[in-house]
């Protein structure tokens, strides 16, 4: 017992101590600089109780990225996970070119954010500009200049990003169903559509709980991406909750402010996360 309770802890040890010390204390002292009037600069911080909540009531960019947040999130999970439930699709056809295939869709994912966002910042207002004015086509031009826009190629990059991540999750499921399952349906006289929707719909549902959790907070916490490619703009109607928080912090230097709406942040991530698994949860299918 004591040999396997030291090999324990010395497998945990480590990454207890580190996760503590990154995650658990900074969360700390966040919520208690949350109270506080903190600008970050100052040796001296007052404790000042709710104040930096109420605030939050008040401050109507905080609102709108709240609004804003939310919308991006339904929709990029959705698309997401249907293109990337497709992709999985069809590379598990048994096509020559799967290999290929699987390659090409997930290659985006190993773009870093930052990079991503300024790739597709020239593809949108550079290659589109040009393309608009050759052809006269002006719905291609001035992409990042309208909130409408700015907010479709916000959804467009990170569809593009993220559906080949999800994909290699769905295929690892899809190859999981048992074979029978399938050979059983077709003999039966099943099309296509039919195994879709009563074989693999069902069996791979803990997938589906997977992926839009990974999806849900992803897109939630979008910051990189927002910052490369919209900034905000035009005039903050494109500022996501991260960025709020982060211009909160480092731009108008109000620490104990901005560490309040990390806090509801937090709890905002969690509730829509939880409650997300939850349900997601309860739908699965026992193999």
């Amino acid at each position: 017992m004591r040999r396997s309770w030291v090999s324990f802890w010395l497998f945990v040890g480590p990454c207890l101590t580190a996760f503590i010390i990154v995650v658990i204390i900074p969360l700390l002292f966040g919520i208690y600089y949350s109270f506080t009037n903190w600008n970050g600069i100052n040796a001296e911080v007052d404790f000042i109780g709710l104040s930096n909540y109420a605030k939050l009531l008040k401050d109507v960019h905080f609102a709108k990225s709240f609004v804003f947040t939310v919308k991006f999130t339904l929709f990029s999970v959705f698309f997401i996970n249907l293109i990337g439930f497709l992709l999985a699709l069809l590379v598990t056809r048994g096509l020559k070119i799967s290999n290929f295939l699987r390659t090409i869709f997930f290659m985006p994912n190993l773009i870093g954010g930052i990079i991503l966002g300024f790739i597709w910042q020239f593809i949108f207002t550079g290659a589109f500009g040009a393309l608009g004015e050759y052809t006269g086509l002006k719905f291609l031009m001035g992409w990042l200049s309208t909130t409408q826009t700015s907010f479709q190629a916000l959804l467009i990059l990170m569809i593009w990003q993220l559906s080949g991540y999800v994909m290699v999750i769905y295929i690892a499921a899809i190859q999981g169903i048992p074979r029978e399952l399938i050979e059983a349906a077709e003999i039966d006289g099943a099309g296509s559509w039919m195994k879709v929707k009563n074989i693999v719909l069902p069996m791979v549902r803990p997938a589906f709980t997977v992926s839009l959790f990974l999806t849900l907070s992803n897109s939630f916490k979008l910051y990189d991406q927002n910052l490369s490619l919209t900034a905000g703009g035009p005039a903050r109607s494109t500022e996501m909750l991260a960025m709020n928080i982060y211009n909160t912090a480092f731009s108008f230097m109000k620490m104990g402010e901005a560490q309040a709406k990390a806090v509801i942040f937090l709890i905002i991530v969690g509730f829509f996360t939880l409650s997300q698994v939850y349900v997601s949860k309860r739908g699965e299918v026992e193999m």
